[in-house]
């Protein structure tokens, strides 16, 4: 049987590696890119097929930090497929990334660089904002937009004798220091990415507790330090230039340095050939490479307290709850609007 594959974020870096490693791995599917750019898409899938030119690659415009993007998407999708295999929340964004110099270079030559290269951990803040629905962008783009999309979509992720996936891209960014359930968009903070990211960990937990019986299952994956557009955007480019020599020394030590898109897809790639029921819904799956560049995948237990996955699944769910009253409430006073216009005409 044909199966339908959709992917956020498919436009370049690990998730177009994703995409052609899925098509290499079984030309048969349906492989649907979800972009916000949908320029930039149209050339991934023009490559995509230049190496695959009997695949299936199909375009979706999603932006994940609009919600009414997420639902006018989710509508497509709806009537474009009968079904969903997997679901890759690839996207995500990492806005204004600011590095502390002083602790970049005393960590560079510490016993800590590694660690520090890695996670970021006492290296990187991020300036968030407000975006138009209101919400906290990083929020919204990274955890949000992506929960309201599975909510969307269950009709097709959740059906009878079926099984389905959901696999998130998480980070090794994701800590539990920079995460508050009570400010769970991360207003207060200077760390937004890892808050959302770490929530996304969570979420996957709180999914497979609901949706396991129902023939969903929910994965997470570290792709590792990988060089993609993100990273770049965290330090000018002649710092890279300095540091990359080094980095591909560290990585003899090191089996988090994946540093290629390709090699940092590894582990979305080797989930793509499991079995979910024998997987670990604490779980999250590692990308990692050898000095010599071999990849592989390895499961790492998630810090996580189950009770506070099911408060912020809770949360995301009263949320998503407001959302829909608001602009079921909009809808109606632009029909009544129509309405009176169309009185007056008369």
């Amino acid at each position: 049987m044909e199966r339908t594959v959709i992917v956020t974020g498919a436009n370049s870096g690990i998730g177009l590696a994703l995409c052609e490693r899925l098509l290499t791995e079984d030309s048969t599917l349906r492989l649907c890119l979800a972009c916000r750019n949908m320029q930039r898409a149209q050339a991934a899938r023009s490559a995509l097929l230049t190496s695959h030119p009997d695949a299936r690659v199909d375009l979706l415009h999603l932006d994940v930090g609009s919600v009414q993007s997420v639902l006018t998407a989710a509508q497509e999708v709806k009537t474009r497929y009968s079904r969903i295999d997997f679901l890759y929340l690839n996207a995500g964004i990492m806005p204004n990334p600011q590095v502390d110099v002083r602790a970049f270079f005393n960590g560079l030559f510490s016993r800590n660089v590694v660690n520090m290269f890695a996670t970021g951990e006492g290296l990187l803040t991020q300036q968030d904002q407000i975006n138009s629905d209101g919400l906290q962008e990083v929020f919204t783009t990274n955890l949000f937009g992506h929960f309201l999309l599975i909510r969307e979509l269950e009709s097709l992720l959740c059906q009878a004798g079926q099984v389905s996936r959901v696999v998130w891209t998480s980070s090794s960014n994701a800590r539990r220091s920079a995460f508050s359930i009570d400010d769970m968009q991360h207003r207060n903070g200077t760390e937004s990415y890892s808050s959302s990211k770490y929530a996304s960990d969570m979420l996957s937990v709180a999914i497979n507790r609901h949706k396991n019986s129902q023939g969903l299952f929910s994965s997470v994956i570290c792709p590792g330090l990988v060089m993609t557009n993100l990273t770049y955007g965290i330090l000018p480019s002649f710092f890279w230039t300095l540091i990359m020599p080094i980095m591909w020394l560290v990585r003899i030590f090191t089996n988090t340095f994946t540093l290629t898109p390709y090699n940092g897809a590894e582990a979305l790639h080797w989930l793509f050939l499991q079995n979910p029921e024998c997987l670990d819904p604490r779980a999250k799956y590692h990308s990692l490479s050898s000095g010599l560049g071999k990849s592989y995948t390895q499961p790492r237990q998630m810090d996580i307290d189950e009770e506070m996955c099911e408060v912020l699944y809770s949360k995301l769910l009263e949320l998503e709850k407001d959302f829909r009253r608001t602009l079921s409430e909009r809808n109606a006073g632009k029909e009544a609007h129509v309405q009176t216009a169309g009185d007056e005409e008369k």
